[in-house]
């Protein structure tokens, strides 16, 4: 009930200027990444299929490239859901001490002032995690056409490891050495794997997935003050 409890304590947490700011600004730089990746995707489309094409019998064939780039922009709408874990992922990671800032100023007051990582190391790290996510993603694609019904589970489950396990890690950054973090990381694994499975689920909702990554951080603030004993201040 303890992650029920954060989670409520996180959307309570909506009417923050800071917090409200965060969401916003992960929302737009969200849907401005899938963008640039569609229009990626229709660019390398455009370039690698000709304009025209000689089938036998039939002659020339004009408009092979545009049913390309129509079945091109269908597929893109299914892999959105895909695609959408590891954008939103790594765009919240620019905004994260923000957010855990909110959190601690209004729940941990007492606490003493943290020590943040630096803009280079949280881009470094965002684009690390971005790329790990997709690799993941890509490869699961393979075992989710395999096990179609299952495929929802696995998303939830694998996308969930690394979402708890990568979020509470910068969380207990800000305070704990890199090896406390990771021990603290170790002996919580199972409720850490639950909390970031319970947010990769809404990450395959539309529109609701645009605010999880946020929520999801400012829950994973609350589980790493209980975990390491810090004290809990409504």
């Amino acid at each position: 009930m303890t992650l029920f409890t954060d989670l409520f304590r996180a959307f309570g947490q909506l009417d923050d200027r800071r917090f409200l700011g965060a969401v916003i600004w992960s929302l737009l730089l969200t849907l401005v990444g899938l963008v640039v990746i569609f229009w990626l995707v229709m660019v390398l489309l455009g370039a690698a299929l000709p304009e025209t094409v000689n089938l036998p019998f039939i002659g020339t064939v004009s408009f092979v490239d545009n049913l390309a780039s129509w079945a091109a922009a269908g597929l893109m709408l299914v892999l959105s859901v895909v695609l959408m874990v590891p954008t939103a992922a790594a765009v919240v990671g620019f905004f994260l001490d923000s957010v855990v800032e909110a959190v601690e100023a209004r729940h941990y007051p007492h606490l003493p002032e943290a020590n943040p990582a630096s803009t280079g190391s949280q881009i470094i790290d965002s684009i690390r995690f971005f790329g790990l996510l997709i690799m993941v993603n890509l490869v699961a694609l393979v075992i989710y056409l395999l096990v179609a019904p299952l495929a929802p589970f696995i998303f939830w489950i694998v996308n969930g490891l690394l979402l708890g396990r990568e979020y509470f890690t910068l969380v207990a950054l800000r305070r704990l050495s890199p090896a406390d973090a990771a021990k603290l990381r170790r002996n919580n694994r199972m409720m850490i794997w639950v909390a970031g499975t319970l947010m990769a689920v809404p990450l395959s909702v539309p529109v609701l997935n645009l605010i999880v990554p946020v929520l999801g951080v400012a829950v994973f603030t609350h589980q790493f003050h209980r975990m390491a004993g810090s004290g809990f201040r409504a």
